[in-house]
């Protein structure tokens, strides 16, 4: 990597005073940009996942375009799961989709476990692709958290209410746990085959782990996230955990060895710290509003930003991932935004 970095958003997550408050937006990479449709029309995204130059390519696009403080490595939460033996399809309008759901603990015992190294070497060989190509900003890597990809796992694709993983949480408690296990184990091993591949900074998506209540949240997933950061604490790169419609578990992920949280639209950054939040947050603009005119945009970034120049280790982003309809010059007017507006 470069040595002339740009480590602004490194910085921040550590909780140290920058010159201006760094941004990237979730979901950066591709979804509105002409060039990422363009190649969609060739490639599916595991094709692109799994072709190193074509990835960096699509990383390395929103930086390019937007100015961002770091990139996002071009991947989905799903890709380490077919080294587990699961079974999923990326399906456009829908999502993934697993076509040999978890049942019983008999699916959970014919679970492989993964080998970054060999089961998913092009994710390693597309980090340090942007490693050699000397990318100006830090690279994120992440994973998708156990409660998160078990929902898919069990519910065989996207759910709006997750039934059938509550009730097989609730029904099966060993086998849930033993679930949990496998899947903790793997995000440890592809977390840390990430960083030494280079990714600065890892963000585990608990996406969808907003839908249990926090006493559910403490009994079964709080164990095994706690078990997830400690191992990866050792790693000495910022650990950031993200949900939708969480804030009532702000408290529990303020306990876990995180270095930052991530909020969404539905909490402030002043209501999250009056609840007791200490870590370095991150957010946490409304994707829909980027929908809206610019005096809107611009008000409501402000709004943010007033928040958080209060405090220092703050990152901007959005309270969840840049939507295939906002026009890619809107983002990259906001990141401009972002910058003049909160120069110390």
């Amino acid at each position: 990597m470069s040595e002339k970095i740009n480590d602004t958003i490194l910085r921040a997550y550590n909780g140290e005073k920058t010159d201006y408050i760094p941004a990237w937006f979730m979901r950066q990479a591709g979804r509105s940009q002409k060039e990422y449709r363009e190649l969609k029309e060739k490639y599916s995204l595991f094709e692109i996942t799994h072709q190193p130059e074509l990835c960096a390519y699509v990383t390395r696009l929103p930086v390019e375009h937007y100015g961002t403080d770091a990139a996002i490595l071009y991947k989905d939460i799903m890709s380490p799961l077919p080294a587990l033996g699961v079974e999923v399809e990326i399906k456009s309008g829908i999502g993934p989709v697993i076509h040999n759901p978890i049942k019983n603990f008999q699916d959970v015992e014919r679970l492989g476990a993964i080998n970054p190294k060999t089961d998913v070497p092009y994710v390693l060989d597309t980090i340090r692709l942007l490693s050699e190509e000397q990318l100006e900003v830090p690279l994120i890597g992440f994973s998708g958290a156990p409660f998160t990809l078990a929902s898919y796992m069990i519910e065989g694709g996207p759910s709006k209410n997750y039934a059938k993983t509550k009730a097989f949480m609730y029904r099966q408690p060993e086998v849930w746990f033993a679930l949990m296990d496998k899947l903790a184990d793997m995000t440890i091993a592809y977390v840390k085959a990430q960083i030494e591949a280079g990714a600065k900074a890892i963000q585990i998506f608990d996406s969808w782990v907003g839908a249990l209540n926090a006493a559910d949240y403490r009994v079964y997933i709080k164990p095994v996230m706690n078990r997830i950061f400690t191992a990866l604490q050792k790693e000495n790169v910022p650990l950031i955990i993200f949900g939708v419609g969480a804030r009532h578990l702000l408290m529990e992920w303020n306990d876990l060895p995180v270095d930052v949280i991530g909020l969404d639209w539905r909490t402030s950054i002043t209501e999250a710290r009056e609840m007791g939040v200490t870590k370095v947050m991150q957010g946490n603009l409304d994707p829909a509003v980027l929908l809206s005119d610019w005096q809107t945009i611009e008000t409501k970034t402000k709004g943010i930003l007033d928040e958080a120049i209060m405090q220092e280790g703050h990152v901007f982003n959005l309270g969840h991932g840049v939507t295939p309809d906002i026009n890619p010059e809107t983002l990259k007017k906001l990141t401009e935004l972002i910058h003049s507006y909160s120069q110390r």
